[in-house]
C-alpha cells in the first residue's frame, strides 16, 4: 500500500509555472490549460510514487537524491524533486535545454 505524500511547492518552482503557463499562454491559452493540469497529475503521481523519477547529480550537496521526471506531454519540461521528511518537494520545472549544472551549481539551500 502507497502512502501520498505532501506536496510542496519550494519558491522557485511557483516562479517557473508562473513563467512557463505566462510563455504557454501567449501562443496557446488551451496548451497552458493543459501544462497546469499535466504538471498537477505529474506532481500526484510522484507523491504516490517517488522512486519514479531519475536520480541527477550536482554539485550542490543540499541537492542529494534529486530527481526529476518529464512531464507527460510537454516532456521537454522536467519536474525536479526531492523527499524531505516525509514530503515530496518540488524545487524547479524547467525546460531540458536550460543549463541544468548552473541552474543547480550553486551551494545554496532549495528554499
Amino acid at each position: 500500500m502507497t502512502t501520498t505524500k505532501t506536496i510542496i511547492f519550494n519558491p522557485k518552482a511557483l516562479e517557473d509555472i508562473t513563467s512557463i503557463v505566462e510563455h504557454i499562454t501567449e501562443n496557446n491559452p488551451n496548451a497552458a490549460q493543459s501544462f497546469r493540469k499535466r504538471l498537477e497529475q505529474t506532481c500526484s503521481l510522484l507523491a504516490d510514487m517517488p522512486g519514479i523519477g531519475t536520480l541527477r547529480n550536482f554539485d550542490n550537496p543540499y541537492l542529494a537524491n534529486v530527481r526529476f521526471l518529464p512531464l507527460k506531454q510537454f516532456e521537454k519540461y522536467l519536474v525536479f524533486y526531492q523527499m524531505r521528511d516525509d514530503a515530496m518537494h518540488i524545487i524547479r520545472i524547467v525546460h531540458g535545454a536550460r543549463d541544468l549544472p548552473a541552474l543547480f551549481g550553486t551551494d545554496e539551500q532549495p528554499e
